[in-house]
């Protein structure tokens, strides 16, 4: 009986220094700020595997109409209009450096922007980041060169979304053509097809 009890103590031992481990890892990584960018890591894995395309299906029925006048600021501090983009299509995505989401599907965002015709498609990647220059660090860190933005006046409803990532792909008529919640792919063969064919309209 005696020998039992030792047994299990000596279990219950060994599964407290296992959780105790793990539980240091993890404080280690959020004390650091590394644990955003360790589960960006991960879901930019789940989406190596293809697993998860960008919607390109639209509905004429439901297209909402976008309002063109909400101001941008760059992270140079220029403030521009997304009616500065009127006429191509234009791809936003709602981002912040806080989001393991929006960090793991950037590097095939900036290689979609790194493919497309500049003069007929925009990129606007929207910020939700308190600071302007958290945003810039994190862009610069990573080195991205896809158009990056604050909202400069108020954002309009159609761009207050619950959750982030949010990308919204809008028509050279100013129509939501396809808009997708939460993270995907987009730098994929039949997605760049879908922006080519509507910025051919």
């Amino acid at each position: 009986m005696f020998n039992v009890y030792l047994i299990v103590k000596e279990k219950i031992i060994k599964e407290m220094k296992s959780w105790g481990v793990i539980l240091v890892i993890f404080l280690g990584l959020y004390l650091t700020g590394l644990h955003t960018e360790v589960a960006a890591l991960a879901q930019r894995a789940i989406l190596t595997t293809g697993l998860i395309s960008a919607d390109t299906e639209t509905d004429s029925d439901t297209e909402q109409k976008v309002d063109y006048n909400f101001k941008l600021k760059n992270l140079n501090g220029e403030t521009v209009s997304l009616d500065d983009y009127k006429g191509k299509v234009i791809f936003l995505n709602i981002w912040a450096t806080w989001c393991a989401p929006c960090i793991a599907e950037m590097p095939n965002i900036q290689s979609l922007y790194d493919k497309i015709d500049k003069d007929k498609i925009a990129f606007v990647m929207l910020s939700m980041d308190n600071s302007e220059a958290k945003a810039k660090k994190f862009i610069d860190k990573k080195g991205f060169t896809f158009p990056t933005f604050m909202a400069a006046s108020d954002v309009p409803d159609l761009f207050r979304v619950p959750s982030i990532p949010t990308t919204f792909v809008i028509s050279k008529d100013g129509k939501v053509a396809s808009k997708n919640i939460g993270m995907a792919n987009y730098d994929k063969k039949k997605f760049r097809e879908f922006l080519e064919e509507l910025a051919e309209k």
